[in-house]
């Protein structure tokens, strides 16, 4: 009689490796690729996913550690997904048992049972009875989620008949309802009058169950093409660019897409960058489809995720839609995904462990799984337009704005020339003046919180800094603290210099400060600010955004967070108060960002039916950059771009690797960057790999070691190393053979280290 198979399994260590286990004779034939296991690993026991099943180990069967159980009755990843996992960890040079614990929630890397469960919430007896009474009187929002679990309203169910629904209301559901109600539910629970409920869900509807709730826009011509274009590839792999200028109706033909597919019996994952564009989008398509849905964020707890996976896992939820590590969500019978402003540097994980692009391995997830893959952006990333050159990807453009709105007029505002008053200029106050006084809101953009990046003394010259980074203090005067922005490091603000006594002031504007300018400038226009250190509980974001869309702001002070997807239709006037930070940047990328932020926060102006204007202060008014952009928009921009990327032998016409580390010495960073440059350069020389494979040095170039730009961060002194080539398959072979070098140095246990591949930030 055969043995029984070895099985192949990946546990979360930083070994690069899977681990093998043998299955005892019960576990024969339940035990298959993607299920998870217990076993044990040394002193401990671990939760891992079994990759493959081999007939024989480097070690006797009887040797190798028996699997202690089966969690799973399926198995938590398809091969499909395993296939991505296992590519991903290949392609990043990342232990596969990492990978594998990136892609499961907390809760099932701790051994938490697959099973789909609904979380609801519902007023209990009690509750009913305080309702019925006026209770609570003195707590209104209280009173308000009370209401609204009292009185269920059967159009919220997803698609069915009112009296299939299950008890109360899903925590997605009174996300749309009511602003921060959990604040409000945990007082309510204290009081015995709200319960949460766990139920077996609904079946999910099928495709013919699936009806258009809410009727959006008709298409225009382009968008009509855009969507038709996309949909004849349903079933196959296809790369398309959707590349619309600000405010054409990118998210309509997402709609339509998404619509065709769930049509056809299928789900979509749909990714978008940041958690503030979460709700909007939820919004829309909850509006649109009345199909059960799955969101994914970092800001879920961690019950939350694992409710939110088990609706993905298992086929319920139609439509899944969250932020980066949404990429790995466990979506049955996938039809598409959509990858919304593709651009954004947030898909790409690139501190911790795992350093991966979400957008990237979208691609490759669509290319694996058949279903054709969206990029959507105003911006589209160089790499993205060389793409589209090189005919991997299909670019389908839309140059109309919806309800053809015209483009705003783009004018810069010269710093060397106009009087200033705490950043602004005087034109730029003229013109909100004019806006304001037609109706008009007005956004005014700064990427800088806090009141002012320095705080400084006129007598001695000292300037506030941070003990732990390269950094100066930047002032929050409202909370009366100096803060980095860097390490969290936090202190009082001083009232004179802790070196001579005299007087301190703070120099410089941040979105803070400017918000105080204008409420001096325009007292009785209601002003809000827009970042992070004014969003920080669930529901900021949307009230700030009703404050916007009501007209009870009339102006919005914000930093990036305003440039993404958000539509405001009354804002007839952007002012970009600071458009020269990327232009000397020592990151070859810095101008491609710069462009896109201006581009970004341009189209914010002028969506509805007033036209638009936009207002650029800058010191450098004949910059290239700035002339290509108003003069070519940002497709001549690109052009001229990706001639001086390839001129320099920059991404995307070459390929990049950066070993990066910290140590708590500058001299150790470098003592082990400066011993792996020495052992990439023997294996260079050598050209044989540790397997005894041969490797071909040729055209890989090394880059430093030198200190990063920030050489001391959070207490600790940072370096990087970059390898460069302008054949990947050439790097990755490299660096395949080079890792276990670096692994083995004497230094290594004096550092921190991380390989990061396709890096964003380079300095």
């Amino acid at each position: 009689m055969s043995s029984p198979p070895v099985v192949r399994v990946a546990l979360p260590t930083p070994l690069r490796r899977l681990f093998d286990y043998r299955a005892g004779p019960a576990d024969d034939r339940a035990i298959v690729p993607g299920t998870r296991l217990r076993v044990p690993f040394g002193q401990r026991y671990l939760i891992g996913v079994v990759m493959e099943l081999a007939a024989s180990s480097e070690l006797p069967y009887e040797r190798l550690k028996p699997v202690l159980e089966r969690l799973d009755p399926q198995p938590v990843f398809d091969p499909t997904t395993l296939a991505l996992l296992g590519w991903a960890a290949d392609y990043y040079q990342h232990p596969i048992g990492e990978v594998i614990a990136a892609a499961l929630p907390k809760a099932l890397r701790l051994g938490v049972a697959v099973d789909s469960t609904e979380e609801r919430w519902a007023a209990t007896p009690a509750g009913l009875e305080a309702y019925a009474r006026g209770e609570p009187r003195r707590a209104p929002r209280q009173r308000q989620l009370l209401a609204a679990l009292a009185q269920v309203d059967p159009s919220s169910s997803t698609g069915r008949d009112a009296s299939a629904r299950a008890p109360g209301f899903a925590a997605a559901e009174l996300d749309e309802k009511l602003r921060s109600w959990r604040d409000a539910a945990r007082a309510l629970i204290a009081r015995g009058w709200l319960a949460a409920i766990e139920t077996a869900p609904l079946a999910a509807a099928s495709s013919a169950e699936l009806p258009v709730v809410g009727a959006g826009p008709e298409p225009n011509e382009e968008q009509r093409l855009a969507i038709e274009t996309v949909c004849a590839s349903l079933g196959t792999f296809g790369g398309f660019v959707l590349h619309g200028v600000t405010g054409s109706g990118k998210t309509e033909v997402y709609l339509r897409v998404v619509e065709r597919a769930l049509r056809l019996g299928r789900s979509a994952l749909v990714l978008v960058p940041e958690i503030g564009l979460t709700p909007q989008l939820v919004g829309r398509f909850r509006h649109r489809f009345a199909v059960p849905m799955a969101v994914l964020h970092s800001a879920l707890t961690d019950h939350e995720r694992l409710l939110a996976w088990r609706e993905a896992f298992s086929g319920r939820a139609r439509v899944i839609l969250g932020t980066r590590s949404a990429v790995f969500a466990p979506a049955r019978e996938l039809g598409v995904i959509i990858v919304d402003e593709e651009h954004d540097t947030s898909f790409k994980q690139h501190e911790g462990g795992f350093r991966y692009s979400a957008r990237d391995l979208a691609v490759v997830r669509a290319q694996r799984a058949g279903v054709p893959v969206v990029l959507g952006s105003a911006t589209p990333a160089l790499e993205t337009l060389q793409n589209v050159i090189t005919g991997r990807y299909a670019r389908v453009v839309l140059t109309r704005r919806a309800a053809e709105a015209a483009p705003p007029r783009l004018a810069l505002i010269d710093l060397r020339s106009s009087a200033v008053r705490a950043g602004i200029s005087t034109p730029a106050v003229q013109a909100i003046e004019r806006h304001l006084a037609a109706g008009g809101q007005v956004l005014v953009f700064l990427n800088r919180r806090g009141y002012a990046p320095t705080l400084l003394c006129t007598a001695c010259g000292w300037i506030a800094p941070c003990r732990d980074c390269d950094a100066r203090l930047t002032v929050h005067l409202s909370a009366a603290r100096l803060r980095c922005h860097h390490c969290g490091a936090d202190s009082a603000l001083p009232e004179r210099c802790p070196q001579c006594g005299f007087a301190v002031k703070s120099v410089g504007q941040g979105t803070e400060r400017i918000e105080e300018t204008l409420a001096q400038l325009f007292p009785g226009i209601a002003c809000i600010r827009l970042d992070r250190d004014v969003v920080r509980r669930r529901g900021d974001m949307e009230e700030a955004m009703r404050r916007m869309a009501s007209g009870e702001a009339r102006i919005l002070v914000g930093t990036q967070m305003v440039t993404k997807g958000h539509d405001f239709p009354n804002v007839t006037l952007v002012v970009v108060l600071n458009a020269d930070q990327g232009f000397f940047s020592t990151d070859f990328r810095a101008p491609e960002r710069l462009a896109q932020t201006i581009v970004q926060v341009a189209g914010r102006a002028g969506r509805g039916e007033k036209a638009g204007e936009v207002l650029i202060q800058t010191e450098f008014p004949d910059h290239p950059l700035l002339h290509s952009l108003l003069t070519e928009g940002y497709e001549g921009f690109a052009r001229a771009a990706l001639m001086e990327r390839r001129q320099a032998s920059w991404p995307p016409f070459s390929r990049l690797a950066a070993v990066r580390d910290s140590a708590q010495t500058a001299e150790a960073a470098l003592a082990f960057l400066t011993e792996a440059r020495k052992a990439a350069e023997e294996l260079r020389a050598d050209g044989c790999g540790s397997s005894g494979s041969r490797i071909s040095g040729r055209g890989i170039r090394l880059l430093g070691p030198a200190p990063a730009a920030m050489a001391k961060r959070a207490g600790r002194h940072h370096a990087q190393l970059l390898l460069e080539s302008a054949d990947r398959g050439a790097l990755h072979r490299f660096l395949e053979a080079w890792l276990p070098a670096l692994e083995s140095l004497p230094s290594v246990r004096r550092v921190r280290w991380a390989l990061d591949v396709d890096p964003i930030d380079i300095f």
